[in-house]
């Protein structure tokens, strides 16, 4: 069975019907609409139906969906506002593991979260929509989400939730210094997967402790320079196995080694350096460190291209369970397109391939016909 098939199987976990004007609408339905226009770039619920109920997106819904009768723009809002959200959550992650047969052994998932900003007056205390997703960074693929319940202590709990409901046996977890705490890193391991934290001031005495054993003590080192735009970067990574002199590591589950990397910058002939410190239940090498670390921005690309693609910081939607319900339809339509560039081998940027979609149903057809078959 292709991603569409499963995609379409996971709207009818969550289908329900409303009556309007003496019709029935369906759930699965509407999502499916959504997920076409999304896949054409559109970026409001207002244009997703605009375009849907034009004669040739009538035809096209009739053809490859059945879908005969499409609602009003009101009953369409309304349709989507009936989602249960949480339960397309957890639907979205069982077709999420279709898309990897492999799973994520071997692989690296960077957890985040994200602050959906247009949904800061959705609420009486003016709290806002917060997500963690997770995402194997090699294949860029979304493969989880949880909503925090507030915007970093929120997010802790949801790292940990989203640790317990996806399988990521065998994958090295990387995740920022708000993570950087022994139960989460308990929780990783005993989800079957290694831990890579970043280590900030949030832990100031490992901080110190890593930072003075790696500025004084010979450790194994690899390094790689890059050019691009004028700027030269180069990344050296350091990494110890050696841990009997770290106070306290033994409250770290089963912790193997400690690192750093320096990232120095130079561009017109003036010069700056940064430094990230790292600890992980993996015995990485320095090169390998280097790969884990870099992949965490894997998640950070996928907000970008939820903004930049879909507008989602600026999506004014009054209704937060649609909000939610947007989220991961945006995130079901990258991994389409991700799956879709990644068999295909295109160059082609995601805004080139939703704009061939937009202006040629028929190749839309074509997309869904691809992705049906992977």
């Amino acid at each position: 069975m292709g991603h569409i098939d499963c995609l379409r199987e996971m709207a009818l976990e969550v289908e329900g019907y409303s009556q309007h004007n003496g019709y029935w609408y369906s759930i699965s339905e509407v999502l499916s609409i959504m997920v076409c226009g999304m896949l054409c770039g559109l970026q409001t619920i207002d244009d997703i139906h605009e375009w849907s109920v034009s004669a040739p997106s009538r035809k096209f819904f009739e053809d490859h969906f059945g879908i005969g009768r499409l609602p009003c723009r009101a009953q369409f809002y309304n349709i989507l506002a009936c989602v249960d959200a949480e339960k397309f959550n957890l639907s979205f992650t069982r077709w999420v593991r279709g898309m990897l047969p492999g799973g994520a052994a071997g692989k690296t998932v960077a957890i985040d979260g994200k602050t959906v900003c247009s949904t800061d007056k959705l609420t009486d205390d003016g709290s806002v929509l917060h997500i963690a997703s997770a995402i194997v960074s090699e294949y860029g693929l979304v493969i989880g989400s949880r909503e925090c319940g507030g915007a970093k202590l929120g997010e802790i709990t949801a790292f940990r939730e989203l640790i317990d409901l996806l399988d990521v046996s065998g994958a090295v977890v990387v995740a920022d210094a708000l993570h950087c705490n022994q139960k989460s890193a308990k929780a990783v391991v005993n989800a079957g997967a290694d831990y890579l934290f970043v280590v900030k001031d949030n832990t100031p005495a490992l901080k110190r402790d890593i930072e003075l054993f790696v500025h004084n003590e010979p450790t194994e080192s690899h390094s790689t320079t890059e050019k691009n735009g004028g700027r030269i970067e180069k990344r050296t990574a350091y990494v110890s196995h050696d841990l009997d002199w770290l106070d306290g590591s033994e409250h770290w589950a089963s912790i193997k080694s400690i690192g750093a990397i320096n990232r120095v910058f130079e561009k017109n002939g003036e010069k700056s350096d940064e430094w990230h410190y790292y600890i992980s239940s993996a015995a990485l090498s320095a090169e390998e460190l280097l790969r884990h670390a870099r992949m965490e921005w894997g998640v950070e690309a996928m907000h970008w291209l939820l903004d930049v693609h879909f507008a989602e910081d600026k999506t004014m939607v009054w209704d937060m369970n649609v909000q939610k319900t947007l989220n991961l339809l945006r995130k079901a339509v990258l991994n389409l397109v991700k799956g879709y560039k990644s068999k295909t081998d295109s160059k082609s940027p995601i805004s080139k391939i939703l704009k061939r979609n937009l202006f040629d149903l028929d190749n839309l057809s074509a997309f869904l016909g691809f992705v049906s078959q992977i």
